[in-house]
Parts: C-alpha cells; sequence; structure tokens
C-alpha cells in the first residue's frame, strides 16, 4: 500500500518547541528552509519563466505541406511574422505564382507527400538579390560590351606603279619614326625586299643581283653594300644590329652592320628559296619559311635548325611571332596548303592549324590586343582578322584585284598597309589603340598543357 506525500505544510507542527518559541518568526524560518529543500519546484514570481521546448507561431507556419489551411486572420490583416515571411519571400524568390509556388518549395500542394520530389529551381545563384536581376530599377548594372566595329573599307588607296606579283618578294616595310623614303637604285638593279631597321634610321634593301644595301635615311643616301649571295635576296629581318637576309640560293647570310666583314655565319637548311624570315620580340629565334614547304626556326648561334616543322604543303612566306607569349609561332601556307599553323616552339609542339580557303601570303599579330591579320591570294584575295586563340573571324576586308601580297604594320600597331599587283596600296584601320595595362582586353598569357591560357 503507497503512502500518501507528506505534506511541507505539515511538517512545522511535527517540530518538538515548547510553546513559548512556537512564533510566527519561526513559521518563517522553516518557510525558508523548505524553499531550500524543494528549489526544484519553486519560482519565484518576480522572475521571468523560460521553457525549453519551441512552440512556433501558427501565423508564420507552412500549412500547406501538410494539406491543412491556416486559420483564419483576424480583421484580414497578417500578423507580423507572416507579414516579415511573406516580404522575405519574395525578395528571394520573386511574386508568388501557382508555377513558381511548386517550383520554390519543391513539393507538389496536390500530395499530402511533404517528402516527394518535384522539381528544382533552375536559378543561377547569382541571379538573386543582391547579384541578380531582382533588384529595384534604381539598380545600375555595367553595359555588355559590344564587339569592335572594323571598317570594312580602306580609308586610303596609294597608286604604286609597277608594284611586282611576285609570291616570293617582300615590298612592303613601315618605318618606326612614320616616315616614307624613296630611293632609286639606278641602272638595270631591281628591289626584291625591303626592311628598316628597328629604330627606323636605316633602310636594308635586297635586290635582284644578290647583294644588300644599307641606307640612311635621314640622308637618303646608300652607306654600304654587301655581297654573299649569288641570286635574289627576297626577305629581310633585323635583329638589333644583326640583319638577316635570306636567298634564291637557299642559304640565310647573318649580317652584322658594325663588322667590315659582309657576313659572319652562314645558316643552311632550306632545299628551296627562302621567302619568310622573321626574328622573335626577343630577339632569341630566328623562323624562315621556304619553297620547300619547310618552317625552320635558329638560334642566335646555330648554324643549323634546332627546329623543323613540315606541316606545311606549299610554300611557306608568312611568318608571325606572338608579342604576347614567349615561343608562340604562326606560319601560313601557298596555294596547295591554304593553313593558318600554330607552334610552340618552347616545347617543340604543334598546337592547332586553321584551313583559309584561300593561299596565305602574311601574317602579323597585334602589339595591342591578342589578334592576328592575314592576307590572301588565291583565289578570294582578302584580307582577314582574327581572334586568338579562338581563331574567329572579327573581319573579312576587300578591295584588291590581285593577291595581296605585302603587308605592315604602323607604329602604333593600329593600321595596316597592303600591297598587291594591282599597282595599288591600302591603308585600313583593323587593330584598336594601345590600351593601359588595366585597360587591356586580355590578361597575361600563359602556357598550360601545350595550351595558350589567357587570364
Amino acid at each position: 500500500m503507497e503512502e500518501d506525500e507528506e505534506d511541507p505544510s505539515s511538517s512545522s507542527s511535527q517540530l518538538n518547541l515548547p510553546p513559548s518559541m512556537n512564533r510566527p518568526t519561526v513559521s518563517l524560518e522553516t518557510q525558508r528552509i523548505n524553499r531550500l529543500i524543494h528549489s526544484d519546484h519553486y519560482h519565484s514570481p518576480s522572475k521571468p519563466i523560460y521553457s525549453d521546448r519551441f512552440i512556433p507561431s501558427p501565423s508564420g507556419s507552412n500549412f500547406a505541406l501538410f494539406g491543412l489551411e491556416p486559420s483564419p486572420k483576424k480583421d484580414g490583416k497578417e500578423d507580423g511574422p507572416g507579414s516579415y515571411a511573406g516580404m522575405l519571400r519574395t525578395v528571394l524568390f520573386g511574386p508568388e505564382t501557382p508555377e513558381k509556388a511548386d517550383v520554390v518549395t519543391g513539393f507538389s500542394p496536390s500530395s499530402r507527400n511533404i517528402f516527394r520530389y518535384k522539381t528544382e529551381t533552375q536559378r543561377p545563384v547569382n541571379s538573386f538579390p543582391p547579384f541578380g536581376c531582382d533588384e529595384g530599377p534604381s539598380v545600375s548594372r555595367s553595359p555588355v560590351k559590344s564587339p569592335r566595329n572594323i571598317l570594312k573599307s580602306a580609308y586610303k588607296v596609294l597608286d604604286a606603279p609597277a608594284l611586282q606579283d611576285d609570291f616570293y618578294l617582300n615590298l612592303v616595310d613601315w618605318s618606326a619614326q612614320n616616315v616614307t623614303k624613296l630611293c632609286d637604285l639606278g641602272g638595270d638593279e631591281s628591289v626584291c625586299s625591303v626592311g628598316w631597321a628597328l629604330r627606323g634610321t636605316h633602310l636594308a634593301i635586297g635586290t635582284n643581283s644578290g647583294t644588300v644595301e644599307i641606307w640612311d635615311a635621314l640622308r637618303c643616301r646608300r652607306i654600304r653594300t654587301m655581297g654573299g649571295h649569288r641570286l635574289r635576296v627576297g626577305a629581310l629581318a633585323w635583329s638589333s644590329s644583326v640583319l638577316s637576309s635570306g636567298s634564291r640560293d637557299k642559304k640565310i647570310l647573318q649580317r652584322d652592320i658594325r663588322s667590315q666583314e659582309d657576313h659572319i655565319s652562314k645558316l643552311t637548311g632550306h632545299r628551296s628559296e627562302v621567302c619568310g624570315l622573321k626574328w622573335s620580340y626577343d630577339n632569341r629565334e630566328l623562323a624562315s619559311g621556304g619553297n620547300d614547304n619547310k618552317l625552320l626556326v635558329w638560334n642566335q648561334h646555330s648554324t643549323k635548325p634546332v627546329l623543323r616543322y613540315c606541316e606545311h604543303t606549299a610554300a611557306v612566306k608568312a611568318i608571325a611571332w606572338s608579342p604576347h607569349l614567349h615561343g608562340l609561332l604562326a606560319s601560313g601556307g601557298g596555294t596547295a596548303d591554304r593553313c593558318i599553323r600554330f607552334w610552340n616552339t618552347t616545347t617543340n609542339t604543334r598546337l592547332s592549324c586553321v584551313d583559309t580557303n584561300s593561299q596565305v601570303c602574311n601574317l602579323a599579330w597585334s602589339k595591342n590586343v591578342n589578334e592576328l591579320v592575314s592576307t590572301h591570294g588565291y583565289s578570294q584575295n582578302q584580307i582577314i582578322v582574327w581572334k586568338y586563340p579562338t581563331m574567329s573571324k572579327l573581319a573579312t576586308l576587300t578591295g584588291h584585284t590581285f593577291r595581296v601580297l605585302y603587308l605592315a604594320v604602323s607604329p602604333d600597331g593600329q593600321t595596316i598597309v597592303t600591297g598587291a599587283g594591282d599597282e595599288t596600296l591600302r591603308f585600313w584601320n583593323v587593330f584598336p589603340s594601345p590600351k593601359s595595362q588595366g585597360e587591356r582586353d586580355w590578361g597575361p598569357v600563359l602556357w598550360e598543357n601545350n595550351n595558350p591560357v589567357i587570364s
């Protein structure tokens, strides 16, 4: 038989005290002791009572998930938590619609199974405020950059009487001083190639007889004539004080104009006429193209090629080094090839190839942006501006009626001049103006797995 629980209030009557001490003060003391003994069940009326359970507000609950209807609102007004929840939902997911409600909640309103998955939202994270398009009309955004507009017609056309229609010659170059000089070789001598020194103070001229002449551009007079080749000199390239000349005799001669010798070394490797020569921007590598369909690369001290590329199936005249990435070389083939190929000479790797459907006569890289221009002969005689490395066409320019055999770039890198057998020189604005480091359209370019990566 269970005993009844002792009543705390009766404990005072069971204390063995004399009658004289049974006073109210003792009763107060007894109550204090009882409070200490039963402190787990005592609560001060002057302190707030905190519960260990959380009971959510019905006004903020989503009863639709359980197929229930919330209790009707009084006076047709929402309370504070419900109003805030609605505003938050609208900001995050946009105005409420029946279709959007299914997407946002992720449950079907027709089903009472709250764990049933229906669909996921397709909105990207950056589309939500404050990054997305749900901001107010006062929030401005950066405009989408429109493609650069390249004029499709030459802004200047000059007559060039007797400009030869010969694929193997290089008869146009642009001085760093932005000036043009005319010279008369006299007699039966004819010009096969021209090349300005880097400072634009001296002009090298390759002749049909195999000699190379150096002219003082300021005084407009010849100061030196150098021999060494047996046949015409159709290609010239400067590297500081060193002048390289390529000839129909298959040889490349290195000439130091400070030396009294006509040439300081002879490079052998081509089996046919040398028709293309270009030094890299760091003056460490020389690329040569020939009528033997070969592209060869030489270093500063070699007399034999250090790299050989034999993929072209026609003469290689068009050669261009990238000013943006060390070791990136572009080359173009003639009528039977029609391709622009890219090479990584640092790792001796073939990169990409683009079929232009036309003879590639010249290539030039922009020094302001990561783009290049090519000129073409049979059968379209066009000029194409390319975006690298995607090789998407930015513009196709037409106007010449003969093969566009000659190409040069202005000192500021914005304008090109082209020449053709139609005896005209045409000037085109194809590249943007130089920009500051922070405004460039492209960042530093690095090699990654033999592919150029633009950061």
